[in-house]
């Protein structure tokens, strides 16, 4: 696994939360989602926010155009990997499993979505199979 980011806040993971809905973005465009009567502070304090997700490696600033864009460069599933281990850590002393059942117990599933949790864990077998035959 990737080694962990440091952790974001939530007026950054606002940011990110456009970027991965609207795909690469200028500041301007950000801050019309983020405050749609925003002024001239809103506009400072999204472009601080870019700067300090660029300077952790979250986004990329794509310099080609005179209005630069950015784009995500952490994936969604990736930050809710690392969300999900840390909290496992601190709250069940590494596994997931007491998380896992707890938010399927919580949530009730569709039913679609109890096809596709057991789909993951057959696959997962069959890969954990395939490996243990392949040593």
């Amino acid at each position: 696994m990737a080694r962990p980011r440091s952790d974001i806040s939530d007026t950054q993971l606002s940011v990110l939360q456009v970027l991965w809905e609207n795909g690469a973005q200028t500041i301007r465009q950000i801050t019309d989602v983020l405050y749609p009567q925003g002024s001239a502070s809103h506009y400072a304090t999204v472009q601080k926010l870019l700067e300090r997700l660029e300077e952790k490696k979250y986004v990329r600033r794509h310099r080609a155009e005179p209005a630069h864009r950015f784009s995500a460069e952490l994936e969604r599933d990736d930050l809710i990997g690392q969300r999900l281990e840390a909290m496992a850590d601190k709250l069940c002393g590494g596994s997931l499993t007491p998380l896992i059942t707890h938010l399927v117990r919580a949530k009730r599933l569709t039913e679609r979505e109890r096809r596709d949790l057991r789909s993951l864990i057959d696959q997962l077998d069959r890969e954990n199979k395939a490996k243990g035959k392949a040593r």
